[in-house]
């Protein structure tokens, strides 16, 4: 609960999501929630397997099973409470949900950065230095990279939470979002929001953008060095130990620049929500097809 300066509280938000015609709505709501529960059961499934399946005991499917715990907890922080509001037409949610919905949103994004540019060191790694990959990538070193990420996004999402509960919501209550997104709340506060603001501008270029630049310095040594490889076998064997993880990075990265990276006078707010589905709802679905679909070890331990 925030109070305000002239006396007044607030208990909740508005989650303003689509605004559309009841058929429409109700296709929607059906599609998201099929795409939730082939989230769920996918990324699961990847988690259980590489749990069970010695074979798969390497850095590679620790760093997998690390971004399905992510996946699994990015769509189950927003995506039920978007089902019950289009189902149910209630778009209240509680000041307390909101932070909690908040704070998984910014742990899940800073962690799964982290996670993909250090699974792009481990591909760097596997065939840049096959040799020495095991010396490198030690069980001790891979669990600590794996855990730098889970605080890094911890210690951010933490900070932004606490920012965020600070503020004042007294002009407007309405969140024109579909989940309680960081720029959404800021723009909604009646507090000069100027310093967070500089924050995430400072965060987009240290952390995003770094982590972008660090994953595409890797494949470029990856493809530097596949090049290099006389045998077109062995230039097909290497690539296709990357293509999972190039084609996730690519999936995740792709939406997200564009909509952090435009200036906010342009498309509109539906446009805004449909990209943020997109990276929030659609690709988490995808990750596991990727892995199975093009990874013949993980196929292998499915069937």
């Amino acid at each position: 609960m925030i109070n305000c300066s002239n006396g007044s509280s607030i208990h909740e938000f508005t989650i303003v999501a689509f605004s559309m015609s009841s058929p429409v709505q109700f296709e929607l709501t059906l599609g998201i929630m099929i795409i939730y529960i082939i989230t769920v059961l996918g990324n699961l499934t990847i988690i259980i397997l590489v749990c069970l399946v010695q074979k798969l005991h390497t850095p590679m499917y620790f760093f997998l099973c690390n971004l399905a715990v992510i996946d699994v907890t990015s769509i189950s922080s927003c995506v039920p409470k978007l089902l019950f509001i289009t189902l149910s037409r209630d778009h209240l949610i509680c000041f307390s949900c909101c932070m909690t919905q908040l704070f998984f949103f910014v742990l899940c994004a800073d962690a799964e950065i982290c996670m993909l540019t250090s699974m792009a060191y481990d591909r760097y790694v596997a065939v840049c230095k096959p040799l020495q990959y095991y010396t490198i990538m030690k069980k001790n070193v891979y669990i600590v990279i794996a855990a730098s990420c889970w605080l890094v996004g911890l210690v951010n999402a933490l900070l932004h939470t606490i920012l965020i509960s600070l503020l004042e919501f007294c002009a407007s209550h309405d969140i024109h979002h579909f989940f309680c997104d960081l720029n959404a709340l800021l723009a909604l506060s009646t507090t000069d929001t100027t310093s967070q603001k500089m924050l995430i501008f400072f965060e987009l270029f240290a952390m995003f953008l770094l982590q972008l630049i660090l994953t595409i310095a890797s494949y470029i040594c990856i493809f530097s060095v596949i090049l290099k490889i006389r045998s077109s076998a062995g230039r097909m064997k290497a690539f296709s130990s990357c293509t999972s993880h190039l084609i996730t990075v690519i999936l995740f990265y792709g939406p997200a620049l564009f909509l952090y990276m435009k200036s906010e006078s342009e498309d509109s707010k539906e446009q805004d929500m449909l990209l943020s589905m997109l990276y929030l709802i659609v690709v988490p679905m995808l990750n596991p097809l990727v892995y199975s679909l093009r990874n013949k070890e993980v196929w292998g331990a499915i069937v």
